[in-house]
């Protein structure tokens, strides 16, 4: 597990280091923030960048991915236990520890029985919905400690820090890249002093804050207990029912978020990501953090992206960061109570606005409508039925969108490329066919799901040929895309044989995989019932069969 410190070297450090210290100071902002958004005390945040990115770097295959606090699992945190608690009180943080407990055991013991392949359950598109719709829904709930009150009862001086700050980090992010350039800065450092612009404008804030704007009633951060969290899980017996399907929603989210941050940054560095240590690592983190008497934590896409570019080289990087939180912690918190929860709003909206993906959206609007549809409707469901039911119908809709598509597969009729021995649509290209025979390919595996829609082509095919007066003596199924025929597949093979039989048509397969003919030498199929032969390739099928009907005539 430890490869990578055994085979350490010197010239890593400096990135590890510069690295380490830079999301360090993002997590300052970020942890305090997303723990508020998990309607948790803002210290909290702070825990759970402690211990998880150090037990992390342990179990875990990334290099480079930062483990702390996300937006969208800190969301799922709250919304659970808005229905069981106050935000904030005691009871808030020990189920909130609860949850990372369960959440942890459930990534670890998947790691342990090699669980990785079901991070392939949610497509891309469901995916990229939800992470829409949870932003919309963090963006919603920020609105209020941003303006200090409800749109119809603004506070102004909270209203003017909050939104001031709004513009301020709106500002950075749009023309502050280009600006450090023009000053003689490299792309790389420009990039990651951008990517601090939060923590100067929370430094501003907190300055106008001490010079007596808390007089004016906005509401700050408050006390922050300073030194190490107690290690010690506190449980609540129960809260266990209600808080298990939450809980085992977040496991499957962190772990999808994780992979996809891990697995684009291992791609820039050349390295690979195994889904069963990740799953350890994950479940390892969260376990930790649960004994830190924090929440739920993941990869962050965001903080990982900035620690590669920072030049992290080994998990040192993260091992760093959280011996400076633990700096931080142990040194007086009375600046950090006086951080204004608007300024604060303001980080947290901006921050979770980066993760609206339109181009996503846009994107499979062009090549493929069904996977749009499944997208807007996630979005749709996280807005109108919660943070829960959208992941539920997201795993839902992704299932579906495959099960739909497997039931029906591409079915071509092909005919030879004149001159050649390569066989092709009869719809797509000039192709040269024998009169009598049908040659079918079919691209898709025979199961249960599909076998229904493969009969009716055929069925529907020689009726079509029927009407045209044209006579099938010969079916060929081109078998060359058939991996698998479960025993549904095998016994729909079976009355397709049968029914052609009955008018006088003879069943011939060709390009059949070893595999898959293993499976079909065992089945009566081939023994005793098939009424025409198992060709080696298409061409010897067309060959034999054109030779046939030749010498007939």
């Amino acid at each position: 597990m430890l490869r990578w410190l055994t085979n350490y070297r010197r010239e890593w450090l400096a990135g590890d280091l510069s690295a380490g210290v830079i999301v360090a100071l993002m997590l300052l902002p970020q942890g305090m923030a997303y723990a508020i958004v998990a309607g948790l005390p803002p210290v909290t945040g702070l825990y759970a960048s402690i211990l998880p990115p150090i037990v992390y770097a342990l179990f875990g295959s990334s290099m480079v991915q930062s483990v702390g606090p996300m937006a969208i699992t800190s969301l799922m945190t709250g919304t659970a236990l808005a229905a069981l608690t106050a935000p904030g009180s005691a009871l808030s943080v020990v189920l909130a520890g609860q949850m990372a407990l369960i959440a942890g055991a459930t990534l670890f013991l998947s790691g342990v029985f090699r669980l990785g392949f079901l991070a392939g359950f949610l497509s891309r598109p469901v995916m990229s919905g939800f992470t829409t719709g949870a932003a919309l829904v963090i963006t919603g709930g920020q609105i209020e400690p941003l303006l200090g009150g409800p749109l119809v009862a603004i506070h102004p001086p909270s209203a003017i820090i909050g939104l001031s700050s709004l513009l301020a980090l709106w500002l950075a992010k749009q023309f502050l890249v280009r600006g450090l350039r023009a000053l003689g800065l490299s792309a790389r450092l420009a990039d990651m002093l951008t990517k601090l612009a939060p923590v100067l404008v929370l430094v501003i804030a907190t300055a106008v804050a001490a010079l007596g704007l808390a007089q004016a009633r906005v509401r700050v951060v408050g006390d922050i207990p300073s030194g190490m969290p107690t290690m010690a899980l506190t449980l609540s017996a129960e809260h266990w029912r209600p808080l298990l399907v939450p809980a085992l929603l977040i496991a499957f989210m962190i772990f999808l978020s994780s992979q996809s941050a891990a697995q684009s940054l291992a791609q820039k560095r050349g390295e690979r990501i195994i889904s069963n240590r990740e799953l350890l690592g994950l479940g390892a983190a969260n376990l930790a953090s649960a004994l830190s008497g924090a929440f739920p934590v993941t990869g962050s896409i965001s903080r990982s992206a900035v620690n590669y570019a920072a030049g992290a080289n080994t998990p040192v990087a993260g091992v760093i960061s959280a011996c400076l939180i633990v700096l931080v912690l142990w040194v007086p918190t009375t600046w950090v109570s006086l951080l204004p929860l608007p300024a604060l709003a303001a980080t947290i909206i901006l921050a979770v606005l980066g993760m609206i993906d339109f181009t996503t959206l846009r994107d499979a609007w062009r090549y493929d409508r069904s996977d749009a549809g499944a997208l807007l409707a996630t979005i749709a469901g996280v807005l109108l039925l919660g943070v829960e039911e959208g992941v539920v119908l997201g795993v839902v809709l992704s299932l579906a969108t495959l099960i739909w598509r497997t039931s029906r597969p591409h079915i071509a009729v092909i005919g030879k490329i004149p001159g050649s021995e390569h066989f092709r649509n009869v719809e797509r290209h000039h192709v040269e066919t024998l009169p009598e025979v049908l040659m079918l390919r079919i691209d898709a595996d025979l199961f249960f799901g599909n076998v229904d829609a493969v009969t009716d082509h055929l069925e529907n095919l020689l009726k079509a040929r029927a009407a045209e007066g044209l006579a099938t003596h010969h079916v060929v199924l081109v078998m060359s895309a058939v991996s698998l025929i479960d025993t549904t597949g095998l016994y729909a093979l079976t009355e397709i044989n049968r029914s052609l039989e009955a008018q006088r048509v003879k069943l011939h397969l060709t390009e059949v995989k070893g595999p898959v003919m293993d499976r079909l030498q065992r089945s009566e199929l081939l023994s005793r019932q098939l009424s025409g032969q198992v060709f080696l390739s298409t061409a010897q099928a067309f060959r034999s069969l054109g030779e046939g009907a030749s010498q007939e005539n």
